[in-house]
């Protein structure tokens, strides 16, 4: 439980901190870090990635709401670190776009999502994305072993057991 809610906590900040740090330092334009491959580009993000979804602003928020309840009733199970790692860090990234949407404008409930990190081809993005996306890389590799959240591992792993049906 300890790790989790250091990874929580930690990661909400990160994602936090660098939205603060965003909205300030970019309201004048873009950053280059690595040419035109890497660049920090500020948006508020209404919907989900690519924009999509923007008229269901309210939808995401619930949404948003229920996976932090669900992330904080399944952490009471945990027993495995990694379980802890990528349960924390969900928790971190839903709740960083949560907070967004819940207190930014235009409205609360309706709040837009800072993203300022964008790569060619892809949706500009946050910490809190980033945080979702590699949680679900651990949850998934987790369920893949045969870890259950609580640290015991299932007979075999399912990527062994192969169709049974």
């Amino acid at each position: 439980m300890a790790i989790f809610s250091a990874v929580a906590l930690v990661g909400l900040t990160i994602d936090q901190a660098t939205k603060a740090w965003a909205v300030a330092a970019l309201a004048d334009g873009d950053r280059e870090l690595v040419g035109d491959w890497f660049t920090l580009h500020l948006v508020f993000n209404p919907g989900a990635a690519f924009s999509t979804g923007t008229e269901f602003t309210i939808v995401f928020t619930a949404l948003a709401a229920v996976a932090v309840c669900v992330v904080l009733y399944l952490s009471r199970r945990l027993g495995d670190p990694l379980w802890a790692l990528g349960l924390g860090l969900l928790l971190a990234g839903v709740a960083g776009n949560l907070a967004d949407r819940l207190f930014r404008d235009p409205t609360p409930l309706r709040g837009h999502v800072v993203d300022f990190l964008r790569l060619p081809n892809w949706p500009v993005f946050n910490f809190a994305d980033i945080f979702i996306n590699v949680a679900a890389a651990v949850i998934i590799v987790q369920s893949l072993r045969g870890i259950a959240l609580n640290g015991t591992r299932d007979s075999a792993p399912r990527a062994e057991q192969g169709d049974q049906t």
